[in-house]
């Protein structure tokens, strides 16, 4: 979403729509720039085909269509401007399960209509998306210590799938080998974030995502860097990822890569 906001001149943070796997078709109602990101999708805008990271320029009354994705998991439409999203508690996001915020609080349906902040057309550029990959890096966790040095072995060796019970809250994986621990652990709840990789009785990992609870009381075996939430989150149901552990140094090293990216997308949309 923030390449895509770049992309478009807009802050990072700007109201997008995303799409999970789905199709969806729009029409505009005024000249608008846009452009897809995040997931690769079968794309048109009327009739002719279209490409993922490319501004795209709608004219009054075209019409978008996402027929299947390509590779990948979530798709990110932005518009140049943005959509004119209420903000509530300070973001535009949606909470289905409480039901507020984003539009109405609710899932897209048939026949909304949503307001963009401006009316553009913008030179059109494409830039280079970030390659995916199945190879997932982690950081140690507090509770890495607690687990078999089989486990931990397991844990970087094999391959884990993710499961169709996953949603925004939780990635659930399951390996050929349960993780097990090397004496029985028991922990009060505690606070966690985004990308801690629980580990329930049964062995078999949880990825916190980005809807995930505040707090847990599963012990952690690891935690996703930041650079590669975004990675994890495009990985498909039914599909393997692999983890391997690097150190905080260069966790941060690629943190600081994944922020240069955006940068200089972000400069040389404002050039053009």
């Amino acid at each position: 979403m923030q390449a895509g906001n770049a992309l478009m001149k807009n802050k990072l943070n700007e109201p997008a729509i995303e799409i999970a796997l789905g199709g969806l078709t729009i029409q505009f109602e005024e000249a608008v720039s846009f452009c897809l990101t995040g997931a690769l999708y079968e794309a048109y805008l009327d009739d002719e085909r279209i490409p993922c990271y490319w501004r795209i320029n709608a004219k009054p009354k075209q019409t978008l269509k996402l027929a299947r994705p390509l590779q990948g998991m979530y798709t990110y439409l932005c518009v140049h401007g943005g959509f004119d999203i209420e903000p509530v508690l300070q973001s535009t996001s949606t909470n289905t399960k409480a039901g507020f915020g984003g539009f109405e609080g609710r899932y897209l349906k048939a026949d909304d209509t949503l307001n963009v902040r401006t009316t553009s057309s913008l030179p059109v550029i494409g830039v280079a998306r970030l390659a995916p990959t199945q190879m997932i890096r982690v950081i140690k966790s507090s509770e890495y210590e607690c687990f078999t040095a089989a486990s931990q072995e397991a844990f970087e060796t094999q391959s884990w799938k993710l499961q169709t019970n996953s949603n925004r809250m939780g990635y659930r994986l399951a390996g050929e080998s349960a993780l097990e621990f090397a004496e029985p652990v028991e922990m009060s709840s505690h606070g966690v974030d985004i990308g801690m990789i629980q580990v329930p009785p049964q062995g078999q990992p949880i990825v916190l995502m980005a809807d995930g609870q505040t707090t847990g009381g599963y012990p952690k075996i690891a935690t996703v860097i930041n650079a590669d939430i975004g990675l994890m989150a495009q990985i498909r149901f039914g599909k393997t990822c692999q983890f391997t552990l690097v150190d905080l140094e260069q966790a941060l090293h690629e943190q600081q890569k994944r922020h240069h990216y955006i940068k200089k997308i972000k400069e040389y949309a404002d050039e053009n």
